[in-house]
């Protein structure tokens, strides 16, 4: 609180108690010194009312400061004075309970190290992190917080990256695989090739996304004003009705008091700006509250495939060996077929023989026909690796290789003339796929399948995943009529996905959440990013954008209900103008109180990471980002 408003505060509580015991007079009728202390007092009060005035702006402060001078126009001194004292104290604690929020943005700023290691020309140096540049080797070592977005070039750790994708247990980290800024480094030293740097970070992402939640207007919160301006027009309004009825002017004064729309005003931006910092939190980028808005909405969600509900990266899942061969055998000779070739499947054909300890000596001879296959020669032994169409016409009888399931990529394999067997390979399942699917349709949501594979595996994968929807074969623009289909029936659409793909559907669709490692077009398409690839991160997001929503109904409902009664209460001369002012400035902060439920928890526990000497705090006026 600054002094200000606690002098203030003592003063009108201090004019309050006094002119409660009667400790002065009136002059000439007038109740001066009471007059004098609620101008001083309630000044900040006046000033936005006379603000509102001048913009033609009907505001709950106009409205008090017309009951606070009513009610000293009137002699009732102590029951202005109180008026102002409630208010005060409601607009601090207001300003305490949005400062929280804001609180948190400060503290996030403070945990990035100031300055960081770099490796140039193989000497190590200390310098500032605003300076770093993308390419830069940064050495991470233990117990150090990450600076920047990167690629472990050398190195093995465990880091906790709680803070940047919500995951609660260290994860693992060893050459080319991605690490955040943000993240703590708890065992193992790390080189880590920057990739992006300052507020390109999903860590900067984060901080930029909470910044812009306060600023961002959603649909609701345009609604939420309108509702507090017009319910100072129908307290006016009743408040006249109640004088030429009763000629009861406390009653009047009372009537406009007891009116207040400031929960709904001020609780409704602070519940948008909570639910966005905690998704944050959790891992999940919200792009202002219009997006969020929409997500609470949402009664659909179409999921597309690769790199979504997929990995991204084939692998082999079935091996089929044939009469008198092992699955060793088989493996080892496309694994020699396949060393020296680029292709997907090779990849993952080498990562099964190594993972099984096969090592497969080089071939002698290459050659690769694209779309069909390939022919090498291995200590004088022809091997055929390819399709069936490939070994049939290279004189191979593809009967003898056994059939893999349908929805697998079938690769064949044959050894002078002999066959020796089909490996299964697929695009293999996140491992939270099923239970992010299973959560996000106990959310009353339906779930479709959508995208460009073949039928045959859409459908296995539709199988496995129990979604209600499966739309194979969908190039881009099926899947973007797909969408405007849907809206134009009344659905309400979200498209997740991570591909240029997918980019068009996601713009068209009420809302596009797109997977953290997906390409620059779609991360830029969407209203909310994935940061960690869990999709179980997107059901947590989908419960904080409903519990916001319940929130701001629950003040809606709630403010309507208290002004509704108390009005009328009022009108009957039920309520005096001093318990009217405190049933005003109760709900007010009742509704306020609500809407911080969903205000993350203090960062306490990130600036408690920092003291055991990991990074020092930025000093004030530091840019952290090189700014």
């Amino acid at each position: 609180m600054k002094r200000s408003e606690a002098i203030r505060i003592s003063l009108v509580a201090i004019g309050a108690l006094l002119t409660w015991f009667g400790a002065w007079a009136s002059f000439r009728g007038l109740p001066v010194i009471p007059l004098i202390i609620a101008l001083i007092g309630g000044y900040p009060i006046f000033r936005e009312a006379l603000s509102s005035l001048k913009r033609r702006k009907m505001t709950m402060e106009l409205s008090m400061t017309i009951a606070i001078l009513a009610a000293l126009a009137i002699g009732e001194s102590f029951t202005s004075l109180v008026i102002v004292l409630f208010v005060l104290i409601a607009e601090v604690v207001e300003h305490l309970t949005i400062s929280r929020g804001r609180r948190a943005v400060a503290e996030l700023l403070r945990v990035l190290p100031a300055q960081s290691t770099v490796l140039r020309e193989g000497v190590a140096r200390e310098i500032p992190i605003g300076e770093l540049q993308r390419g830069d080797l940064v050495l991470i070592r233990p117990g150090a917080r990450i600076p920047v977005d990167g690629l472990v070039m050398s190195g093995h750790s465990f880091v906790d990256q709680s803070a940047i994708t919500g995951e609660s247990i260290p994860v693992e980290k060893r050459p080319v695989v991605k690490i955040y800024a943000g993240a703590i480094n708890q065992s193992g030293t790390l080189q880590v090739q920057t990739l992006e740097v300052g507020p390109d970070t999903a860590f900067g992402k984060i901080i930029e996304a909470v910044e812009k939640a306060e600023q961002s207007r959603a649909p609701i919160q345009k609604t939420s004003d309108r509702l507090a301006g017009l319910l100072v027009y129908v307290a006016l309004a009743a408040a006249a009705l109640t004088f030429l009825v009763t000629r009861d002017i406390r009653s009047t004064i009372a009537v406009v008091i007891v009116a207040g729309a400031c929960g709904i005003a001020a609780g409704t931006p602070l519940a948008i700006f909570g639910a966005i910092g905690r998704a944050a939190k959790s891992g999940a980028i919200i792009k202002g509250g219009l997006h969020l808005e929409a997500l609470w909405r949402v009664d659909t969600i179409l999921l597309d495939k690769t790199g979504t509900l997929t990995l991204g990266k084939p692998e082999v899942v079935e091996l089929r060996p044939g009469a008198g061969v092992t699955e060793a055998e088989l493996l080892k000779a496309a694994a020699i077929a396949e060393g020296p070739s680029e292709h997907p499947l090779a990849r993952s054909i080498l990562a099964r023989a190594k993972s099984m300890g096969l090592l497969a000596s080089e071939a002698e001879a290459f050659s690769y026909t694209p779309g069909e296959g390939i022919v090498c020669l291995s200590r004088g032994e022809e091997l055929v690796v390819g399709n069936r169409l490939f070994l049939l016409k290279r004189g191979i009888d593809a009967a003898g290789c056994p059939a893999v399931a349908d929805h697998l990529s079938e690769v064949l394999v044959a050894r002078q003339k002999q066959p020796l067997g089909s490996i299964g390979i697929a695009d293999v399942l996140r491992p939270e796929a099923r239970q992010a699917v299973h959560e996000l349709k106990q959310l009353g949501l339906r779930i479709t399948l959508l995208t460009g594979d073949a039928s045959p595996i859409a459908t296995a994968i539709g199988k496995q995943l129990q979604v209600d929807e499966v739309l194979a074969e969908m190039l881009p623009e099926a899947k973007l009529e797909h969408v405007k289909s849907l809206r134009a029936n009344g659905r309400r659409v979200a498209v997740v996905g991570d591909g240029i793909n997918d980019a068009a559907a996601m713009m068209a669709a009420d809302v596009g959440v797109a997977m953290g490692s997906g390409t620059e077009v779609a991360r830029e398409s969407a209203g909310i990013l994935l940061l960690g690839d869990d999709l179980l991160v997107l059901a947590k997001t989908l419960r904080i954008a409903r519990r916001c929503e319940r929130i701001i109904m629950q003040n809606f409902y709630g403010t309507l209900t208290i002004d509704a009664l108390g009005m009328l209460l009022a009108g009957f001369g039920l309520l005096s103008p001093l318990l009217a002012a405190f049933i005003h400035v109760s709900s007010e902060l009742a509704f306020i109180l609500n809407s911080t439920r969903l205000l993350p928890g203090r960062s306490a526990k990130l600036v408690d990471e920092l003291r055991p000497g990991a990074a020092p705090e930025l000093t004030a006026g530091a840019a952290p980002f090189g700014a």
